[in-house]
C-alpha cells in the first residue's frame, strides 16, 4: 500500500519538480547556498609519509563464501602483499555528505544524485512555498516522502511545511550516494582536491600495523553500518566513533563504499588472471550498509578488500571521499 501511496505522491508531484529548473530550486534554498563552507584543512586528516602493508597473504579457509555473491576468488586479487612507501597526504575525515555535495550542485548547476529527488532532499521549504501546493498533498508528502506521523490535519500548512523541512535538513550529514565515478571526480576537483589512489585509501583505513579492519584485527559488527537492517540505511557520516582509523579517518568500512581513482588492474607480481582487468571497471572500497535483509559478511569490510564497478554505476550505498597532495615536505 505504501508504494502504491509514493507512486500517487510522486504524479502529484512531478508538475513541482518539473516547474522549477534545479538551479531554481538550489538558488532558493538560501539555508544551504548561503551556509559557510566548513574548512576544508579541518575537515581532512593528514597521513604522514612512510611505509604500510599493502594488499594481503591470506588464503581461502571457507569455500561456502562462493554461496554470497563473491564474483572473484577470495583474496585473489588482493595479492601479493608488499610494503610501500608513500609520500605524505591528506584524506577527507569523513565521506562527502549531501549538505557539501549540494554546494557542488549549485556553484556547478550539476546533475543531482538521483536518491535526492526519491527521498525528497530537493524539498527545501522555499521550494513547497512556492509550489502552490494544496494542503492535502503538503499532508501527502509529509506522510509518505518524510515518514512524519501524528495528526497532521489539525496543523496548518506553515506548520506541516516546518516538519518537513526538519526532516529534511536531517539528511544534510548523511554521505552523498547515487554518484557515479566522474561525478565523484568532478566533486573532488571542485574542492581543489582529487580521488584517493587504492593505495592512499588503504594505508588510511590500515594504518602503519596493517590492520585486518580500521579499528583493529577483529571482526566486530557493532564498529561499522552494515546490513544491520536499518530502513534508511545510510548514517550520518561519523556515527559510530569506535569504528575509525588508527589515524581518525570515519567510516572506512560500512556505510557506503567509495569511489577511488584506479582502474581495477592485477598488482604487480600478481599470477591471477581476470577478463575484468583493464580499463573498464573503477575499483571501489570500503563495502556499503548493505541493503536491507542483507547480512554483514567480514571478508567485504576488510581493508584490504577489493570491489569494482563500472564508472556510470549508481547506487544508495555507493560514495567517496576525496584527498589531495600534501602541501608540507615530508
Amino acid at each position: 500500500m505504501k508504494l502504491e501511496r509514493q507512486s500517487k505522491i510522486s504524479t502529484r508531484l512531478h508538475g513541482v519538480i518539473s516547474a522549477f529548473t534545479l538551479a531554481a530550486m538550489f538558488a532558493a534554498t538560501n539555508a544551504i547556498a548561503n551556509s559557510p563552507a566548513p574548512d576544508q584543512a579541518s575537515e581532512m586528516v593528514r597521513i604522514p609519509a612512510g611505509k604500510f602493508l599493502f594488499g594481503t597473504t591470506s588464503v581461502p579457509k571457507d569455500v561456502k563464501m562462493q554461496e554470497f555473491g563473491l564474483q572473484k576468488p577470495p583474496y585473489a586479487d588482493e595479492q601479493p602483499q608488499r610494503r610501500i612507501h608513500l609520500p605524505g597526504y591528506y584524506i577527507d575525515r569523513h565521506e562527502v555528505t549531501n549538505l557539501e555535495y549540494s554546494r557542488f550542485v549549485i556553484e556547478r548547476d550539476y546533475w543531482v544524485p538521483e536518491n535526492w529527488k526519491q527521498s525528497g532532499y530537493l524539498m527545501s521549504s522555499e521550494v513547497l512555498s512556492a509550489a502552490n501546493l494544496q494542503d492535502d498533498e503538503l499532508r501527502t508528502i509529509a506522510r509518505d516522502v518524510f515518514d512524519i506521523s501524528g495528526d497532521l490535519d489539525k496543523l496548518d500548512r506553515n506548520a506541516v511545511i516546518d516538519l518537513i523541512e526538519a526532516k529534511r535538513q536531517q539528511q544534510d550529514n548523511l554521505p552523498v550516494s547515487t554518484v557515479s565515478w566522474s561525478d565523484a571526480s568532478s566533486y573532488c576537483a571542485w574542492a581543489g582536491k582529487r580521488l584517493p589512489t587504492e593505495q592512499e585509501w588503504e594505508k588510511a583505513a590500515r594504518g602503519p600495523q596493517g590492520l585486518e579492519f580500521p579499528w583493529g584485527s577483529a571482526w566486530s559488527p557493532d564498529k561499522l553500518n552494515a546490513g544491520g537492517g536499518e530502513k534508511s540505511g545510510v548514517m550520518p557520516v561519523g556515527t559510530i566513533e569506535s569504528g575509525k582509523s588508527f589515524y581518525g579517518v570515519y567510516d572506512m568500512a560500512g556505510n557506503v563504499m567509495e569511489w577511488v581513482s584506479d582502474w581495477y588492474q592485477p598488482y604487480p607480481g600478481s599470477t591471477y588472471t581476470s577478463a575484468d582487468f583493464g580499463e573498464k571497471y573503477r575499483v571501489v572500497r570500503g563495502g556499503g550498509w548493505g541493503g536491507l535483509g542483507h547480512y554483514a559478511i567480514s571478508h567485504f569490510y576488510r581493508t584490504a578488500y577489493r570491489f569494482y564497478l563500472k564508472p556510470e554505476a549508481e547506487f544508495d550505498d555507493l560514495g567517496f571521499r576525496c584527498a589531495r597532495d600534501n602541501a608540507e615536505p615530508g
